[in-house]
């Protein structure tokens, strides 16, 4: 008989209660190995850095961690938080300013918001309009002092501060801006502690106070002289005529002012409901008894157009071809069914930008984005809230006035075309 393997290794053949006990010993040494790493709920050791898991998480590609947040879009904004972000800062200004608003928008917005009264001047046949010298902030002491009242703002830092029922002017310098018209003077709101000034200025109420152009050209004629030229209704509608540019000598009434300008003007006028300017007497609708020009008998002078003349038509000397919107304190509470459509006779095209503007729907968020700029403003009226109703009678004028362009078949001239 063979002899077995381990017999001849000289191994002894294990009894069965030896395998037993080696059994026993594998399984118990098994059951204390350590679970694999991946499956390990142990925390992490105490020598592990701090801090939020995605920082130390292994990057995406693109170089962002897994687990990290996704930046907000700088077009998305907190609903608490006024709009405007994401643009420029300048100091003196609230927050970032959109881009309409120019370097030199923001140069004279800020004198006019912390420039210190340093002079003031009545302005004839204007009631509570003052014309004040201000101080840049940074200026030395008497580096802005007037040499006397007539040249204390040649060197572009005066403003007029007008009445407190004048806001609306501040509205309508950013609307202008917002339209890329760029024809109205920077207007910011401001409260007043002067000493120079009477007490109505510094009871604490708030009043605009516009950008004093010290190159706009009047007229010499002491009871005409808030225009640079004189202009009759009946001539301004000849110079509406597309021919115009061809019949007019050089010397006529304003003949240096291209017909864009006028349709620029006509279309700020409607949405602000502006009609001092081009229909001071009221003949484009039915003027309420309280209306000056009820008052002052000038409605009247509708029944003969001859009589009737276009006040605040006015050019700087160094831009005779290009208007300078001024007292534009329109109607706010102006009703819808009495728009006055007579601001918009004989213009037949109106700038494409403007009109791009209106249709795009984002007139309001525009406004909101631009007001929030003037912090005084848009306290005063409480924020972006307070401001809507008066926004949506501003958006509603803007779709009238859409409707009027197609339903009279009317074209847009791009900004080349002055």
């Amino acid at each position: 008989m063979a002899q077995r393997p381990w017999r001849r290794t000289g191994l002894k053949l294990p009894t069965p209660a030896a395998l037993g006990v080696l059994l026993a010993l594998a399984l118990l040494a098994l059951a204390h190995l350590p679970p694999p790493p991946e499956r390990s709920s142990h925390p992490l050791p105490a020598s592990s850095p701090p801090g939020p898991r995605w920082q130390a998480a292994a990057p995406l590609p693109g170089g962002r961690a897994r687990g990290e947040r996704l930046p907000i879009p700088p077009t998305r904004l907190h609903r608490d938080q006024p709009p405007g972000r994401g643009r420029r800062r300048r100091q003196g200004m609230v927050g970032d300013t959109p881009p309409w608003l120019s370097d030199d928008d923001l140069q004279k917005m800020q004198l006019l918001a912390r420039g210190q009264v340093v002079s003031k001047t009545r302005v004839p046949a204007h009631g509570q309009v003052l014309r004040v010298g201000l101080r840049a902030v940074g200026d030395a002491e008497g580096d802005a002092l007037p040499a006397s009242p007539e040249e204390d703002c040649q060197d572009g830092r005066c403003g007029l501060i007008k009445r407190p029922g004048d806001l609306y002017e501040v509205l309508a310098f950013h609307l202008d801006r917002v339209l890329g018209l760029n024809r109205s003077l920077p207007a910011v709101a401001r409260r007043f502690t002067s000493h120079l000034l009477p007490y109505s200025y510094t009871n604490g109420s708030l009043r605009p106070i516009i950008w004093w152009a010290p190159d706009l050209q009047h007229l010499e004629d002491a009871n005409n002289d808030q225009n640079s030229c004189a202009l009759g209704w009946l001539q301004y509608q000849e110079m509406l005529q597309p021919h115009r540019s061809t019949l007019v000598a050089g010397n006529a009434p304003c003949s240096s002012i291209p017909r864009g300008e006028w349709s620029r003007l006509a279309l700020f006028d409607f949405l602000l409901q502006v009609y001092d300017r081009l229909d001071r007497y009221c003949c484009g609708f039915q003027p309420d008894p309280s209306e000056p020009c009820v008052e002052e008998m000038l409605h009247e002078k509708c029944r003969n157009p001859a009589e009737l003349v276009l006040v605040h038509i006015l050019v700087r000397k160094s831009a005779p071809s290009r208007l300078v919107f001024i007292d534009n304190a329109g109607r706010p509470q102006h009703p819808e069914e009495k728009l006055n459509f007579r601001l918009l006779q004989g213009i037949d095209s109106f700038p494409a930008a403007a009109v791009a503007t209106l249709q795009s729907g984002r007139l309001q968020n525009l406004l909101l984005e631009s007001l929030c700029v003037d912090r005084e403003l848009w306290e005063s009226q409480g924020g972006a809230e307070g401001l809507r109703p008066l926004l949506r009678t501003i958006d509603r004028r803007a779709r009238v006035l859409l409707r009027y362009i197609q339903e009279h078949n009317l074209t847009v001239f791009g900004d080349s075309l002055h």
